[in-house]
């Protein structure tokens, strides 16, 4: 079993919960003990796309934790919370409303690269100490600024209030000129380490007012997409019919953008033992060696050298 199952992880549910989950299914399906690892941490508030690497994938998800990530995000406008979103004590009001206008024209600010405070509720280490551990004890904490890029943001929705209804037809609230808007909805094509409850709280501030995240769902990470994810419901009836398989993405999947490079039964052997290749001609840049429809290695290619990056303990049945 070496591959990815895409997760659409339900709300209130951690990471790890959610690769726990998934080692129960593998055994209960039949697979027997796996490495399993996820690439790309979800806060339980989240929901959406989350990719789980098994087996020799495990390898690609650190690659995968460095990609960039789509999110749709509600900001909620008048209370900030200690957490940045809805399971949080409020700690600051505002009676101020933006208007759409108002946000359309502050978005400019925070498109392209940013600096932002991560909020204290994180998984961030400080002293060697995880700083939620650390804000759930009390301790007065200073987020220290990280540069990240932001390279789309656009409105999705806004709302009039808390119990207006979504606008039909996936489109624009009908606004009036100058209305003011409870809260709004956004989405945002982000980089690695952009902590979206720390827009959200920045946006509202740029705006006069203060705001938390009541949603957020992940609707891209890497190469992964909602279309290719599944519930765990269905991943539980997969495991009790024998057949998670059928769930799986080949691990090359996570690899789509990486440009395939053919190498001989002798030269895959090699690069499994370690080995540089010259004498190739490549593109300067990361390739995917295959032997045939079989992944070998990750590989760099570099002044007419082959250097392994990544490597696969992968074989045809041929070979086994």
């Amino acid at each position: 079993m070496h591959g990815w199952i895409i997760l659409d992880k339900p709300h209130g549910l951690g990471s790890t919960q959610a690769v726990s989950a998934v080692k129960r299914a593998l055994r209960d399906g039949g697979a027997g003990k796996c490495k399993v690892g996820h690439g790309g941490t979800l806060d339980p508030l989240a929901t959406g796309v989350l990719p789980i690497a098994i087996g020799e994938a495990t390898k690609l998800a650190g690659r995968m934790l460095d990609s960039d990530k789509i999110y749709d995000f509600t900001v909620a406008f008048g209370a900030q919370t200690d957490t940045l979103d809805l399971e949080g004590a409020v700690i600051a009001t505002s009676d101020q409303r933006p208007t759409l206008a108002q946000v359309e024209a502050v978005l400019p600010r925070f498109t392209g690269p940013i600096e932002q405070a991560p909020p204290a509720y994180s998984a961030i280490l400080i002293d060697g100490q995880r700083a939620y551990d650390l804000a759930r004890a009390g301790a007065d904490l200073e987020m220290k600024m990280r540069g990240v890029t932001v390279h789309r943001l656009q409105i999705s929705s806004p709302r009039r209030g808390e119990n207006s209804a979504a606008c039909p037809h996936g489109g624009l609230a009908q606004l009036g000129e100058g209305e003011r808007i409870e809260a709004i909805t956004l989405t945002a094509h982000v980089s690695k380490g952009t902590y979206i409850r720390s827009l959200a709280r920045d946006i509202a501030l740029a705006l006069g007012t203060v705001g938390h995240v009541t949603m957020l769902r992940r609707i891209k990470a890497g190469p992964f997409t909602l279309d290719s994810a599944i519930s765990l419901d269905k991943l539980r009836h997969a495991a009790n019919e024998r057949a998670i398989g059928s769930l799986m993405l080949p691990l090359t999947a996570g690899l789509d953008d990486i440009p395939a490079l053919p190498v001989s039964p002798d030269q895959a052997l090699m690069l499994r033992q370690g080995k540089v290749l010259t004498g190739i001609t490549a593109t300067t840049g990361l390739h995917l060696a295959m032997d045939g429809t079989i992944p070998v290695a990750l590989v760099r290619s570099d002044d007419h050298q082959i250097i392994v990056v990544r490597g696969f303990n992968l074989m045809s049945k041929d070979d086994e």
